[in-house]
């Protein structure tokens, strides 16, 4: 009964103070000076918001006001920060997964000797190249990268921004050569003799694809092993060895965090990098949550409760802008479920020159790894190209409990190659069946072609009959979506006049 009456006494007293206030508001005196003031300008004393009631004394707000305000700021700069700054999270992502198995220094490479499969935790990876994966840091001085004869590679900074390509479509056109990689601010020589690329960031993922032969990954695995070298300039006269590592069948994780450890790592990528790499203005969101440059990253129990909302929204912007994108322009045909990554086109992923287009960014990043013109431009014969499905032919999610079917039709526009691979929802990684390499393609042995030249495709939890061949298993009660890979892309595919069946359920 007390506490009811004290409730009801501070209830009626704060009343008053709030009706004391409007009356001052309203009650004030016509002044000399007094002109219309448009109510555009001016704040109620009582507003109406999604993060509750916003209380005024006169346009001052109350104590509540203020920490409702700042609460929401920080969860708005948050989600924001989780989403611009997400192309470091996964770059960093990948920087402690290769240093889980003993990628970590620059005389060491991750080569996938037996292809890569479900065991190992990558972004949209796919069965059939010979990936290598290197972590190089220039804190130390430039770096000399030997690249090998006739792969395809790139190379991204630590905030996941593209620095140069090589291989078949870099400046050494497939025939191998030496790059030199300079740090930010560096002020020595630079020699002659190299392909000279100038990064951003100290830290820098090389990634690289090598090809099978007749089947065969031994060719290409032996001409890496010989020719990929990576040291620093300073010891050029005398390169320590080179250690590979097989990284096939391993388990270990590359993909970022959807947690508030994702702030944590984002803060390791600030610390180790120039602010002069990145956006001053998503550097500048992260130094309001505590995480700036020469500071250390230690916020209090109400920001971190704060962070780890906003990472889940965070998280769930990101999927939705990957599953259910807003934009139809990310299709590649009307009423169609084929999907780009590169929203427009552009690698860069703008909307128009000067103008960032976040939501394209998010949907590639969030799903995939890798930055370069090679996977967005049309290079007709060259490079690859990517189109991803998550829903059937009636727009339905993807079911692993369900058989589906494609159809594609003939003369299936891939000069090297074309393969499909099956992805878990959640992980955006291989999904994990009893198939070590649950993906199918035409350098897979078996696979049956029809009497025109066209192939049908089955997925489902278990092979159709007569069609084991041409079947990539899923798993009831798993989600999951499929990317199609043109190796060698012909101008059917840039044109539009070959088009892919699309993923119809069947009984």
């Amino acid at each position: 009964m007390q506490a009811t009456m004290k409730s009801s006494i501070l209830t009626t007293a704060l009343a008053c103070v709030l009706t004391t206030g409007m009356a001052a508001a309203q009650d004030a005196p016509k002044m000399k000076m007094t002109t219309p003031i448009p109510a555009d300008i001016t704040t109620p004393d009582t507003v109406e918001t999604r993060i509750g009631t916003l209380r005024f004394n006169d346009g001052f707000p109350t104590e509540e006001t203020v920490q409702k305000v700042y609460d929401n700021l920080a969860f708005q700069r948050g989600v924001q920060s989780f989403l611009t700054a997400l192309p470091g999270g996964s770059a960093e992502a990948f920087r402690q997964g290769l240093a889980s198995i003993g990628v970590d220094n620059n005389q060491s490479v991750a080569i996938f000797e037996d292809l890569m499969n479900s065991r190992s935790l990558f972004l949209t990876g796919n069965t059939e190249s010979i990936y290598s994966l290197a972590w190089v840091d220039l804190k130390d001085g430039p770096v000399v990268f030997e690249v090998p004869p006739d792969v395809l590679g790139f190379i991204d900074d630590h905030w996941f921004q593209y620095v140069t390509d090589f291989g078949r479509v870099g400046p050494d056109k497939g025939q191998g050569g030496n790059y030199l990689l300079v740090p930010p601010g560096y002020k020595g020589d630079v020699p002659d003799g190299y392909f000279v690329v100038h990064s951003k960031t100290y830290g820098n993922l090389l990634f690289w694809r090598g090809f099978s032969e007749n089947g065969s990954t031994k060719p290409a695995v032996e001409s890496i092993k010989k020719n990929a070298k990576v040291y620093r300039l300073k010891d050029a006269a005398n390169a320590p060895p080179m250690k590979f590592v097989n990284a096939s069948n391993k388990v270990f994780n590359t993909i970022g965090a959807n947690t508030y450890k994702f702030y944590e790592d984002i803060d390791k990528v600030v610390q180790h990098e120039p602010n002069e790499a990145f956006s001053p203005e998503v550097l500048g969101q992260l130094a309001a949550l505590g995480i700036e440059k020469g500071k250390t990253f230690n916020p209090d129990a109400r920001m971190k409760k704060i962070l780890t909302e906003a990472a889940a929204v965070g998280n769930a912007t990101a999927r939705t802008l990957v599953f259910k994108y807003p934009d139809p322009s990310v299709l590649f045909y009307p009423n169609s479920a084929w999907f780009t990554g590169f929203v427009g086109g552009d690698y860069q992923f703008q909307s128009q020159p000067g103008v960032s287009n976040t939501d394209a960014m998010v949907h590639f990043i969030y799903y995939a790894t890798g930055i370069t013109p090679a996977m967005a431009l049309k290079l007709v014969g060259k490079g690859s190209q990517y189109a991803a499905a998550v829903t059937d032919s009636n727009g339905q999610r993807l079911e692993g409990g369900k058989a589906y079917k494609l159809h594609l039709p003939p003369n299936i526009p891939a000069k090297d190659f074309w393969s499909f691979t099956v992805y878990d929802n959640q992980t955006r990684s291989m999904l994990q069946t009893d198939q070590p390499y649950p993906s199918i393609g035409n350098d897979k042995k078996g696979v049956v072609s029809n009497p025109d030249g066209s192939v049908d495709v089955w997925f489902g939890p278990k092979a159709p009959e007569g069609h084991e061949s041409n079947w990539v298993q899923t798993v009831p009660g798993k989600g999951w979506n499929v990317v199609m890979r043109l190796y060698g892309p012909e101008e059917a595919w840039f044109n539009k006049t070959w088009r892919p069946g699309e993923m119809v359920p069947v009984e």
